[in-house]
């Protein structure tokens, strides 16, 4: 089974605490380099894009550009971060993509909106020389957006707008928004029978314990389709719970119940 991309949490730790984060509830933990390269070794056949991304910030783990470097040479790599930490990987070669979740900045955490956007765009400027492709995120509304979009205007001698839809700056530079979303939740106050979903075609999920999750919105690993060091993925793709899912999002329905309170593409 080859699937357009796989999530690969490795860490759920992170160095913030957003509102709109549905918030890590698991112990908090690091994949190993031992247990990184079984990984990969594991999906190797299965795609050519690895996302560093479910919960938790990339950028904390402490062996991030050994992390890059290793899978770069089987996939292309693909980072959600926000922001914070890009420092730590500016001068790394092997990032196919980075996405940066400018919604994330908030002076709670004591530095200027101005050091914190001057940080950023610096390194995308050495990111971008390496080929890198940099998404900026602006997902949820954020107080500041007027003062980050007034930033790229000066700096790039444009005139954006502050509701600016998904947009080029410059050569491999983008504005991406979308529309915000539900987390799914057992205990959350949305609930649809019917939809469909990406999940198990396009893609799915890895958390940093090895827990296989059908996409990366599954936080918790509550629809649990096994575990990466004693499975592999076509046996977890013959399951039956993978199968009913699969033909229900065909059919516009939703068999699991987590699935049932997610919105992420009902409208």
């Amino acid at each position: 089974m080859k699937f357009k991309k796989i999530y690969l949490e490795i860490t759920n730790n992170c160095n913030l605490n957003c509102d709109f984060c549905i918030k890590n509830k698991r112990n908090k933990e690091y994949i190993t380099i031992d247990n990184f390269k079984q990984v990969l070794n594991k999906i190797k056949n299965n795609t050519d894009y690895l996302y560093f991304h479910i919960l938790g910030e990339p950028l904390i783990h402490p062996n991030i550009n050994e992390l890059i470097d290793l899978a770069s040479n089987q996939f292309k790599i693909n980072i959600t971060t926000n922001g914070y930490l890009i420092n730590r990987i500016k001068d790394n070669k092997n990032i196919r993509q980075l996405n940066i979740s400018l919604h994330s900045y908030n002076d709670k955490y004591k530095i200027p909106l101005s050091k914190y956007l001057d940080n950023i765009f610096d390194c995308i400027e050495e990111l971008i020389k390496n080929n890198t492709y940099i998404s900026l995120r602006m997902w949820v509304k954020n107080k500041y957006n007027k003062e980050m979009i007034n930033y790229i205007n000066k700096r790039y001698n444009l005139n954006l707008k502050e509701n600016v839809s998904n947009i080029t700056i410059k050569d491999k530079l983008y504005i991406n928004n979308f529309h915000e979303f539900i987390w799914p939740d057992l205990n959350n106050n949305y609930y649809n029978e019917l939809g469909t979903c990406y999940a198990l075609t396009d893609h799915i999920g890895i958390l940093v314990d090895g827990t296989i999750i059908p996409c990366c919105l599954d936080t918790q690993g509550i629809i649990n389709l096994g575990n990466i060091y004693k499975d592999n993925i076509e046996k977890i793709m013959k399951q039956d719970r993978v199968i009913n899912m699969i033909t229900n999002f065909k059919n516009n329905k939703k068999c699991e119940e987590l699935c049932k309170h997610c919105k992420f593409i009902d409208k």
